[in-house]
């Protein structure tokens, strides 16, 4: 039986979790502020602490702080619902053994109990010389109220103290040198530089040289000495966007700079010292590319010690009007903006395809467009469509397509007699596409017709031919 203090101005909350804790077996208090816990502290310390954030008098961050000098090895869970990732890297910074967001689930809550019960230091996190605020105005803010997000905070904070390779995944526009750049600044290595690289927009021709650097003469053009983006990222960290189109023999040398923690110029000999964490990015499924042979199995486990999935915008509706808010803040000179109640419903209603970086274009888009300080529905821009935007999550759709074609073709004794392939296809994919579509219009089919980009009666038609005719009307 272990001795569970609680510290919650929440009745609700504490009752809960004094009711759940008990049934477990252990013996448990709780304290609706700081200073009533402290004095309860003073008087018997308890095997561990879940200390709310937000508290009449003394905050929960304090409280934290000033414990954790006078008992180190106290494991405390923070618990907050007004979550941010500043929160988050201060309560862990401060010691604290883990961060819960409300509401949680009492399961998760009892089992990290028992993890913090049973370690052996109440704190595992390194601390370090970092700062505990966002750094320059110019910085990229990462903002999210939704659950998704307050884990992705807890994720961040809880890395900030651990110098190892991060792998980002998520669809195109989720902002993911946005969380690479937050990891660093809230690591060990803020002090040094942030490097960004992008391969697909490097010169073909170059991208060794532009990575690696190279001496005078190694080819035409190279009349002097260059350094490349991974010794300028020494002593800080290097952020390499679509990871996944990296060349194979490029791949080898990343690799080789990564475990020696070196890098080799173009056309010299010479070893030059390079220590950088490494962040990495796609949207493409690794361990597909590396099934096909077109991604190094060792790099990719090199990479993936931890990995961040990042959720698309449509997944996490409760950030779209904080988001939007932040970015109207940015047009300064045009002074505040608000939006109509119809704008922030038009907001709300869309699927946002292009994620952050689409709903940021739009704010953008309608600071311009609108003629007073209030954005209108009609001074948004029109909505992307699925065409428009590189949705393919971890390249879902190549691998299924690939998978398809693979078994139909050795299914055939002779793939060379198939025909009618592209109509088997267009078959198979059809039905569900015009599910998915009229399930997510209930049933209208002129908005499915134009949301698939077909005419009505095609649709009318070819729901006719899979005998769909009397799906919906």
């Amino acid at each position: 039986m272990s001795r569970v203090l609680i510290v919650d101005d929440e009745p609700n909350i504490a009752w809960a979790l004094k009711e759940a804790l008990s049934d477990e077996g252990h013996q448990v208090t709780a304290s609706a502020s700081a200073e009533e816990a402290l004095t309860v502290i003073d008087k018997d310390v308890p095997d561990l602490i879940m200390l709310d954030v937000r508290l009449p008098g003394i905050d929960g961050l304090t409280t934290l702080e000033n414990l954790k000098q006078s008992h180190r090895e106290l494991p405390i869970i923070v618990m907050t619902a007004f979550g941010s990732l500043d929160t988050a890297v201060r309560a862990v910074r401060h010691g604290a053994f883990d961060y819960l967001t409300k509401p949680f689930d009492l399961d998760t809550a009892i089992t990290l109990v028992q993890r913090a019960i049973e370690s052996t230091s109440g704190n595992k996190v390194t601390t370090g010389s970092t700062s505990d605020s966002l750094s320059a105005d110019d910085t990229p803010v990462l903002l999210g109220r939704s659950p998704q997000m307050q884990e992705i905070f807890r994720k961040i904070a809880l890395l900030a103290g651990h110098d190892v390779p991060v792998l980002i995944t998520g669809e195109s526009g989720t902002g993911k040198e946005v969380v690479a750049n937050a990891i660093h600044r809230h690591s060990l290595r803020q002090d040094g530089p942030f490097v960004p690289v992008c391969v697909p927009a490097l010169p073909a021709n170059l991208v060794e040289s532009e990575l690696f650097g190279h001496v005078k003469g190694a080819f035409t053009g190279a009349t002097s000495q260059r350094h490349g983006l991974l010794s300028q990222a020494h002593g800080g960290t290097a952020f390499f966007d679509e990871i996944g189109d990296v060349e194979l023999s490029l791949q080898v040398k990343l690799l080789r700079s990564l475990e020696t923690r070196q890098v080799q110029p173009v056309g010299g000999t010479q070893l030059i010292p390079s220590d950088f964490r490494l962040i990495a990015a796609t949207n493409r499924d690794l361990s597909a590319l590396v099934r096909d042979n077109q991604f190094r199995e060792d790099l990719f486990y090199r990479l993936n010690v931890f990995h961040l999935p990042l959720p698309p915008l449509r997944e996490r509706p409760d950030d779209i009007l904080q988001l939007a808010e932040y970015f109207m803040s940015l047009h300064k000179s045009m002074g505040p903006l608000t939006l109509s109640d119809a704008a922030r419903a038009e907001l709300l209603s869309r699927r946002w395809y292009g994620n952050v970086r689409e709903l940021k274009h739009a704010i953008q888009y309608a600071a311009v467009m609108c003629r007073s300080k209030r954005i209108e529905p009609a001074d948004l821009p029109p909505p992307l469509s699925p065409n428009e935007s590189p949705v393919r999550s971890a390249g879902t759709i190549d691998s299924a397509v690939t998978t398809w074609m693979e078994n139909t073709l050795n299914q055939a004794s002779d793939p060379s007699l198939l025909t009618g392939v592209y109509q088997s296809f267009l078959e198979a994919v059809e039905p569900i596409l015009f599910n998915q579509t009229l399930k997510r219009t209930n049933g209208n089919r002129k908005e499915a017709s134009q949301i698939l980009g077909l005419h009505r009666q095609t649709l009318r038609e070819k729901m006719k031919r899979y005998g769909m005719e009397g799906d919906a009307e």
